[in-house]
């Protein structure tokens, strides 16, 4: 526990309140997504890691259809973007929740219920001892594939070619994926389909630096 300078009362997380996922009902139970954003009847897209938040507000500007879920480790971030929407009136459209996207993902449902899951420029780490952190894992996946529709799409993205051959080789040997790029048989594409870019995307393009754009699709 941390401590003021001046003071020996324990100094509160400024950001402790975040928004959570909810509990499930029942033990062996699952979160419907549908009750955490609307209008029924919308499309449900998850966002791992919105960090800042320029994605969820660009996609929620650009395609009135979608209802977005975020799921955010930071707590600075989650708090501070799921406020914004509010402020911005997307509240009903769009929530941030804080939490690791791995276990949040495990208690979402119900199956099939997802029409996109979008991952940008995840894992940072490079060393072996911090693999174990790495967002992209056969946990994941296992949780996107169970949560998206015949269908929908997982869209990956990474400005280091290294990843991006790691994450195709990882997705597409996953029986639910096959990919869903530009071309036949490839999931690379050679433009963002969404009309919403990540801040990262943003700088990327900025810096003059390649991305790759990796797009998979659930198998019936």
């Amino acid at each position: 526990m941390r401590y003021g300078r001046d003071s020996m009362a324990p100094r509160v997380h400024p950001y402790l309140d975040a928004a959570r996922l909810p509990e499930p009902s029942a033990p062996g139970e699952r979160v419907d997504v549908r009750t955490l954003v609307g209008p029924p009847g919308a499309r449900i897209e998850i966002e791992v890691g919105p960090g800042r938040g320029g994605f969820a507000f660009e996609r929620l500007a650009s395609a009135p259809e979608v209802a977005l879920v975020g799921l955010e480790i930071r707590l600075k971030w989650a708090k501070i973007v799921d406020d914004r929407l509010r402020a911005q009136g997307l509240g009903g459209r769009a929530r941030v929740f804080a939490g690791d996207a791995r276990a949040a993902l495990a208690t979402l449902g119900p199956d099939a219920s997802v029409s996109a899951v979008f991952v940008h420029f995840p894992d940072p780490w490079w060393k072996k001892r911090h693999h174990k952190r790495l967002v992209m894992s056969p946990e994941l996946l296992d949780e996107v594939a169970r949560l998206l529709a015949r269908g929908g799409e997982l869209y990956v993205q990474t400005d280091v070619e290294e990843r991006a051959l790691a994450y195709v080789e990882q997705v597409i040997a996953h029986p639910a994926f096959e990919p869903h790029g530009d071309e036949p048989g490839d999931a690379h594409m050679a433009d963002n389909p969404y009309g919403a870019r990540s801040p990262r995307e943003h700088r990327s393009i900025a810096d003059g630096l390649p991305v790759s754009r990796l797009r998979f699709r659930r198998r019936a």
